[in-house]
């Protein structure tokens, strides 16, 4: 388990920020406060830290590299969600949990030409890159990005029992937080209409995220069914009725 320099400690007296706009909130059996936000990310206010998983920066430049039609703007549309993110939180610290790079071949100078400026602007932050397994593949960002680089599992706060993983695994005395799945679920409405919707996942002392990247994929029925799911709708969270709770 690896620890940093600014490893993040919790002050007793710290007060909790209001609830984001549209967020779900949630209690970890440790007793910490997390906050489902529908931009699919993770707000800790007590920590001032933002989670956000599978962002897969340059998979849309691998698939193009590979002959495969696919959208340009997608790291630009990435960057702008995290510059909101950020700003909405105001967050001190961004972790992500895994599969910040898609392959190496994406990671060309095109993509740390939008990155490191960004990382720039938000000087800051700390941001810490759990390793997933693309990142295993893709090889470490520049050391000019300034992310500290951990491996799973990683215990974020020394006074919450909670690790930051990119897969998805129960331990003892713990809760994982965690990506790799891309969960989305099926909303049916009365008129057999259906929508698929980005979800979090929390059962067995996990809490799975959505995918952020814009061009991810997503990967329908790989909760269990009796974790609780969380639809991510426009502009709020919603529990969906009849998972367990």
């Amino acid at each position: 388990m690896t620890t940093l320099p600014f490893h993040t400690s919790i002050p007793e007296t710290q007060a909790v920020p209001a609830l984001p706009m549209g967020a779900h909130a949630i209690t970890l059996p440790c007793g910490t406060a997390l906050h489902l936000l529908p931009e699919r990310a993770l707000w800790w206010p007590a920590a001032r830290m933002v989670m956000v998983a599978d962002v897969h920066f340059g998979k849309a430049a691998t698939f193009r590299r590979a002959g495969q039609p696919v959208p340009h703007g997608t790291t630009a549309d990435n960057l702008a969600r995290l510059d909101a993110l950020l700003a909405a939180t105001g967050a001190d610290h961004l972790v992500f949990l895994g599969d910040f790079l898609h392959a190496r071949s994406g990671a060309a100078d095109a993509l740390w030409q939008q990155l490191l400026p960004w990382r720039q602007r938000h000087a800051h932050v700390a941001m810490t890159l759990v390793r997933g397994n693309h990142d295993q593949h893709a090889g470490d960002p520049p050391a000019a990005l300034a992310l500290a680089l951990v491996n799973e599992p990683w215990l974020p706060c020394a006074d919450a029992r909670v690790l930051a993983c990119h897969h998805p695994q129960a331990v003892a005395g713990h809760t994982v937080i965690a990506g790799h799945l891309h969960p989305t679920l099926r909303l049916r409405g009365p008129a057999r209409d259906a929508l698929r919707a980005p979800c979090f996942g929390w059962g067995d002392g996990q809490l799975v995220l959505p995918a952020f990247g814009a061009f991810t994929g997503t990967a329908p029925d790989t909760l269990p069914a009796h974790w609780a799911q969380f639809a991510v709708l426009p502009g709020r969270v919603v529990a969906v009725p009849g998972t367990f709770s």
